[in-house]
């Protein structure tokens, strides 16, 4: 597997973590603070797609800092638009997604900037691959903070290693991303 397969995986994968999450949330669960420091889960997504859809426009060609962004206005949100909010999110994806698929080998040495800074490809792809997991796990938390025991587990579910690893190790060595089996579960 090249890099450029594995990041689309890893960003697929961090993009289920969320989707999978606000598939447990309400309406008002999306929108809940903790108090007036903290960010909602609907803050956080529109904080990462804004920051996305910056990075990933124009990727190769303009500082991945837009003038037109706007990083304050991220923190705060305007109204409770859930369709509006999930309508960015799926536009900040789409648009990682194409220029992920887009890049060709050759591009990965190249500099690009983010605020004037230089960074390879390579770098500011794994930039990104900090700061949005960093958010997810974020996100996660909250989830299951407002869930508590309603809440259905992203991975290995809590008490059930031994039952998952017995069935793991019944099957043959193969080399595979650890993804795999998660991406097969959503195009099933």
């Amino acid at each position: 597997m090249n890099y450029l397969e594995d990041v689309q995986k890893l960003f697929l994968y961090y993009k289920h973590l969320v989707d999978s999450t606000l598939n447990q949330l309400t309406d008002s669960q999306l929108f809940w603070r903790y108090n007036e420091e903290s960010n909602s889960v609907a803050v956080l997504i529109q904080h990462i797609s804004g920051n996305m859809k910056s990075r990933f426009t124009d990727f190769l060609t303009s500082d991945g800092e837009k003038e037109w962004r706007n990083r304050d206005a991220e923190f705060e949100l305007v109204n409770e638009d859930k369709m509006r909010l999930l309508q960015e999110w799926d536009e900040a994806w789409k648009s990682l997604f194409a220029t992920l698929k887009n890049l060709e080998f050759e591009d990965l040495s190249k500099t690009i900037y983010i605020r004037n800074q230089g960074h390879t490809v390579v770098e500011a792809i794994n930039r990104q691959l900090s700061h949005y997991p960093y958010h997810v796990g974020q996100i996660v938390m909250l989830g299951k903070m407002m869930k508590g025991n309603d809440w259905r587990s992203l991975s290995i579910p809590r008490g059930e290693s031994g039952v998952y690893n017995s069935v793991r190790f019944i099957q043959s060595k193969r080399t595979e991303h650890f993804t795999d089996e998660i991406l097969r579960h959503l195009d099933g």
